[in-house]
């Protein structure tokens, strides 16, 4: 059953690799030639291995391409919420969140003048969109992500 606020769950894709040269590549590689467009991302690493944590306009295409490729993939449904772009913008958010016990797991932001997006990660997410969405902050719909 869908919810008026699923629209605000953005499909992030968690690729999983290991951390040696040309592996970024090969996912650019398989990206391009599914006509995918990468429209944000982040790598972390640990013990030899990455995850490459992307945002593309078509992810579903994007999964069954890379899974061909050989790469572990996994849908994470991640909050693309606006902030204000100055300092103490990512405080004043973060507050919010941290007011209502919701955890932050990770995140990762880029700006977007006027203001500035977070990505974010949350474990409790449709508890993180009701508080975000009381607290008057505004969130991004997976229209953005197209």
């Amino acid at each position: 059953m869908t919810s008026p606020k699923d629209k605000y769950r953005i499909k992030q894709l968690s690729i999983f690799s290991e951390n040696r040269p040309g592996r970024l590549m090969d996912i650019a590689k398989a990206m391009k030639e599914a006509k995918v467009n990468i429209l944000g991302f982040t790598i972390a690493e640990g013990m030899g291995y990455g995850v490459v944590r992307a945002l593309v306009d078509q992810p579903e295409k994007a999964y069954d391409e890379l899974v061909k490729e050989g790469f572990i993939v996994r849908y994470t449904d991640v909050l693309a919420v606006r902030m204000e772009d100055s300092p103490g913008g990512l405080y004043d958010l973060t507050t919010v969140l941290q007011a209502a016990g919701i955890n932050i797991e990770y995140a990762y932001g880029y700006s977007m003048p006027p203001g500035a997006v977070l990505i974010v990660k949350v474990e409790q997410v449709e508890q993180g969109i009701d508080t975000l969405q009381k607290k008057g902050r505004e969130l991004l719909d997976t229209s953005y992500f197209k």
